[in-house]
């Protein structure tokens, strides 16, 4: 799958992900109010509106990107019709030739850990059937509990030729509280990173592993010191636009040859219309701002990269 994810991103010219992180504030009332006139004020109406803001972005949108990453919690907070939403918005992106990253963030350990690498990457068992549960691409998920909680998602990618990006330097502002504890002379982070260098030999692609990292946007400096502790791992970088990362912060994320980095963008995309920089579209149109947010991110990145050359 990082050799499916790398020749998208060859194909696009874009090294970004669109973070399909919906919040019911986001979507335009047009969209809530159909899905209440037809399923009420209930969790299966919020659900409707959910899907049918993703589709419309994913829509206005997929020909431009190579992957989509849903964050799953999202979805839950409408529990069952949310986890239904989430399923569909999975599966329409699949049909749309996309990489699915699903932002799951587990991180437990022994037949815990090995359901939820069933369930996001695998198949189960079914009587005399195997089937596939949310079939994402990748998965996010949180190293903390050690080898323990991530072999059973490693023994599942090799087997399904599925990927993961591990939780190694987060974008928001507490992540030092722990990450940048130093160990032995070195930050927290260094040593996940060279754990997931570690972990990411024994499952390589042509020329990375499908084991990368999740290092943030906003702590470049760590980005550049953990992109030469991690040579063959791709980094997938949350915290661009909203949070603050620009182009210019990024660029030591990616490797010489251009690749080895994936930046997310999550309600700098999806809510573009919201922004005063595209207010012009309005609600109606909001799809149509989220495709001008994802050009306007794609020239920054690559400006930003060929300046660095």
């Amino acid at each position: 799958m990082i050799n499916k994810l790398i020749k998208k991103i060859e194909e696009t010219h874009a090294p970004i992900v669109v973070g399909l992180d919906p919040m019911l504030s986001y979507i335009p009332s047009h969209i809530t109010d159909a899905a209440y006139k037809e399923f009420g004020e209930t969790l299966e109406g919020a659900a409707e509106a959910i899907w049918q803001y993703n589709k419309a972005i994913v829509d206005a949108t997929y020909d431009l990107i190579p992957a989509v990453k849903p964050q799953i919690a999202m979805y839950e907070q409408f529990g069952v019709p949310g986890v239904v939403a989430f399923k569909k918005t999975v599966d329409y992106c699949h049909e749309k030739g996309l990489v699915v990253i699903g932002d799951i963030k587990r991180g437990d350990i022994g037949s815990t850990s090995g359901a939820y690498a069933t369930g996001h990457l695998g198949k189960v068992k079914v009587g005399s059937k195997e089937l596939k549960g949310f079939d994402e691409d990748f998965a996010t998920i949180n190293p903390y509990m050690g080898l323990d909680a991530v072999k059973p998602f490693i023994d599942v990618c090799k087997e399904e030729n599925k990927g993961l990006f591990i939780l190694v330097k987060t974008s928001n502002p507490s992540s030092g509280d722990f990450q940048d504890r130093i160990i032995d002379g070195r930050p927290l982070y260094e040593w996940v990173g060279e754990k997931v260098n570690e972990w990411g030999k024994t499952h390589m692609g042509d020329s990375y592993s499908y084991v990368g990292a999740v290092v943030g946007a906003t702590y470049p400096e760590q980005g550049k010191v953990l992109r030469k502790i991690m040579k063959n791992s791709f980094i997938l970088v949350p915290g661009y636009g909203a949070q603050g990362g620009q182009g210019k912060d990024l660029v030591h994320f990616f490797n010489e040859d251009g690749l080895g980095a994936i930046v997310n963008s999550s309600r700098g995309i999806i809510a573009a219309y919201k922004q005063e920089k595209y207010a012009k579209y309005g609600e109606a149109n909001f799809n149509e701002a989220s495709r001008a947010a994802v050009c306007d991110m794609i020239a920054d990145i690559n400006g930003a990269l060929e300046a660095a050359k």
